[in-house]
């Protein structure tokens, strides 16, 4: 006789979410590749960095400013050339965004005039373009020359690989109004005092100007490959001469240019020697012996004055690829034990408030690459054991009128900026120290009748066992000074 197994409503309900759950638990939630979490530790290890480099931003005198995530796509394509503007991340418009897109353009799957028209807006690619943006806009209500610092993250759809992400923090401080060199002087020391402060000694300061490669490219007889003969050259620590050498044949560049330019990828000697050499390649380019001379006054008077760590190098091959530089150009490479890109870069822009409506405004900013540093400080073991993210002590729960005793302290510890907190439930005490533990909390505080009734507290170091009975004055200086 077949048997029939009656199931309730309740037995099939739960069958069939018990299949749904196991179905959802199989998916694992991830993110985005080149975006990154960041634990307690790893924050606190951040602001760190952060509180050292804004510090000193404002010690030079800049002010802090902050904009958009985002911006009008029209705000940001076009400025950082052609391998820039394929790197921005569009955003698609709300709603149905299809609905104006151009038919031809969609019939043909040009994706590139596509984009016009389907995505107005875009996240900002850097923070120098949108701090272009802000001048223009609020350009009667700011004093120049201006001192801006801004920090906040930006976006590029690059393959992310060590050092590089597509989500990640920028640190620039600009100076608009102002075409005085001595601006480059203060940018270079900045970089020198920031780095010092962080313990990164032996980082490199690398200098060019935009100047001497329109020079170059002028007596190769080039000038009309420019932005090709720039963007190749900037790839020279990445490819290496021979791939350098192939991409300017395969953008147009003449073999007998490419042979002018040979001197390029051996230039060795002091800042001084390099200037020399440079007067001589470039004595018919007036253009070229501008940017000779601006690079003079620099660096002659950064040698002056001193740096603390840093090295100041001349770089000839330097030519970030962004098209808005047109004077001095900066990177900072790491010190040498670290295999990493570079940390930091800038320059001077003479033209770049124009493209927004506001002509003659000459600026020159530097950014910090705080991700880079921060693997760089990481690698080197630089961080001091004093940068935390976790309490300095943690009240153990006995009760409620031992939870009340020890609020009464904690508020106070706290108004002298101790980081101190309490066990929330009463449980196990020996629970609790395992809490303690598992989040490195150097020191546990007992209050029970004992202490309650003796208006002490009984500070126990949970990485020695040691102990004392103290009165709430001992306690605060117990845990100011450890």
């Amino acid at each position: 006789m077949q048997r029939i197994r009656i199931w309730s409503f309740s037995t099939l309900l739960k069958s069939k979410n018990l299949k749904s759950n196991t179905h959802t638990m199989a998916s694992k939630p991830s993110i985005p590749k080149g975006t990154r979490d960041f634990s307690p530790i790893e924050v606190a290890k951040r602001q760190y960095i952060i509180q050292i480099i804004k510090s000193n931003f404002e010690k030079f005198g800049f002010q802090p400013i902050e904009t958009p995530s985002f911006e009008n796509s029209e705000t940001l394509m076009g400025k950082y050339g052609e391998e820039g503007d394929r790197l921005i991340f569009k955003i698609l418009n709300s709603g149905d965004y299809l609905a104006k897109a151009n038919e031809t353009h969609l019939e043909n799957k040009d994706s590139t005039k596509l984009t016009a028209s389907i995505s107005e807006k875009a996240l900002r690619y850097d923070l120098t373009v949108p701090f272009a943006r802000y001048v223009v806009q609020h350009q009667n209500d700011i004093e120049f020359p201006f001192k801006r610092y801004q920090i906040q993250p930006v976006w590029r759809a690059d393959r992310p690989q060590k050092g590089r992400f597509r989500e990640f923090f920028q640190c620039d401080a600009d100076v608009v109004g102002s075409k005085s060199l001595w601006q480059e002087v203060e940018l270079v020391q900045l970089y020198d005092t920031v780095f010092t402060a962080l313990g990164l000694a032996g980082v490199t300061i690398k200098i060019n100007n935009r100047k001497i490669l329109s020079g170059i490219a002028e007596v190769i007889g080039a000038s009309d490959k420019l932005i090709d003969f720039t963007v190749a050259l900037d790839k020279l620590d990445k490819i290496g001469e021979d791939g350098v050498k192939k991409e300017m044949m395969e953008k147009g560049i003449s073999d007998e240019a490419i042979l002018k330019v040979q001197p390029l990828f051996n230039f060795t000697g002091t800042i001084s020697e390099k200037i020399n050499q440079l007067s001589v390649l470039l004595a018919d380019s007036q253009e070229g012996m501008k940017g000779v001379e601006e690079l003079r006054f620099i660096c002659d008077n950064v040698t002056e004055l001193g740096l603390s760590t840093a090295i100041l190098d001349l770089d000839v091959t330097l030519a970030r690829g962004l098209n808005y530089y047109t004077g001095a150009i900066f990177e900072v490479a790491p010190p040498k034990s670290v295999s990493m890109g570079s940390i930091g870069g800038g320059g001077r822009y003479d033209d770049l408030t124009g493209i927004f409506g506001l002509k003659n405004m000459s600026g020159v900013g530097i950014s910090f690459g705080l991700d880079r540093i921060y693997l760089v400080v990481e690698e080197l073991n630089l961080f001091p054991e004093t940068v935390t993210a976790t309490s300095k002590a943690l009240f153990i729960n006995y009760g409620e009128a031992g939870a009340f005793y020890a609020m009464k302290a904690i508020k106070e510890l706290r108004n002298s900026n101790i980081k101190v907190e309490l066990y929330p439930d009463n449980t196990k005490v020996a629970k609790q120290f395992q809490h303690a533990d598992k989040r490195g909390i150097p020191f546990a505080v007992i209050v029970g009748e004992q202490e309650m009734a003796s208006n002490t507290f009984l500070l126990k170091n949970l990485v020695t066992g040691e102990q004392l009975s103290l009165d709430f004055e001992s306690l605060k200086q117990s845990l100011l000074e450890s």
